[in-house]
């Protein structure tokens, strides 16, 4: 997912898919380290990578995880993991390792995940609509608090018990609903208008799915997603694929180069 940013803004991503725990006790207080520290933003990326992987083994009822255990559910190296986690403070223990719960504390504090975000939907097309119905935002920290459409035949429909409202009105639904997020799925022709207008109406975070780039205020932080860009970078590898020699290649993948055998499995042989 690429992002559009101006101003010395961070990007970030996806969360836990698991509803973050209450402060263990005996916590540190809530002020967050790396807010002094500052991470670096390749870090703040990854961060909601680690979280999700923590969720997963949480869900197993591992209660300690080692970080070699923790940087494969990750994709990424021991040493990146541990790197990475340095910029929130020291929560290992050698010899032991991180203490799960503890863990996805931190990082849900880091990332945002501990406070409930309200987001506003502006454009309820196929996409807008997918997104609209989707479950995992609640459990991640996200709640939908409104919908809004220029459509005539979908304003004032209801999904999830939230009506979809007129364009016309969005400068009083997003002061009704105290959204603090933006979700942008118009076409890509609209969305600037409706960026400027979200702007002006406070929102300083926007989640942009419209096939264009916005200009902002310097304030506002703009992720940008765009599925037919992700599409052609996955044909571009898939075109790379096609072109190598078929007895072998190697493949990039988080924790670094390795080969990939094309053999027959029969032939290949296991080395721990």
């Amino acid at each position: 997912m690429a992002s559009q940013t101006r101003a010395g803004t961070l990007p970030g991503s996806g969360v836990a898919a698991a509803v973050l725990p209450a402060a263990p006790l005996g916590s540190p207080p809530a002020a967050s380290p790396a807010a002094a520290k500052g991470i670096p933003a390749a870090t703040v990326a990854r961060l909601p990578v680690y979280l999700r992987a923590l969720a997963g083994v949480a869900a197993r009822g591992v209660d300690t995880i080692s970080s070699g255990a923790l940087a494969e559910a990750a994709g990424v190296s021991s040493a990146q993991l541990r790197k990475d986690l340095s910029y929130l403070g020291s929560y290992g223990t050698r010899g032991v390792g991180y203490d799960v719960e503890y863990l996805r504390f931190q990082i849900g504090r880091e990332v945002g995940s501990a406070h409930d975000w309200p987001v506003i939907i502006v454009g309820l097309g196929n996409l807008g609509t997918a997104l609209a119905n989707y479950s995992g935002f609640s459990s991640r920290g996200f709640r939908v608090v409104a919908l809004v459409d220029s459509a005539p035949e979908l304003v004032g429909r209801q999904i999830h018990g939230l009506t979809i409202g007129d364009i016309a009105d969005l400068e009083r639904l997003v002061a009704d609903s105290g959204a603090a997020i933006a979700v942008i799925a118009t076409p890509a022709e609209a969305a600037q208008a409706v960026a400027d207008r979200l702007v002006e109406c406070g929102i300083t975070s926007i989640l942009n799915f419209a096939p264009v780039v916005l200009t902002v205020d310097g304030a506002v932080t703009v992720r940008k997603v765009d599925l037919g860009q992700e599409l052609q970078i996955l044909a571009y590898h898939e075109q790379r694929k096609a072109d190598e020699p078929a007895a072998g290649r190697i493949g990039i993948g988080p924790a670094g180069p390795r080969r990939i055998d094309r053999e027959p499995a029969s032939n290949r042989r296991i080395v721990s």
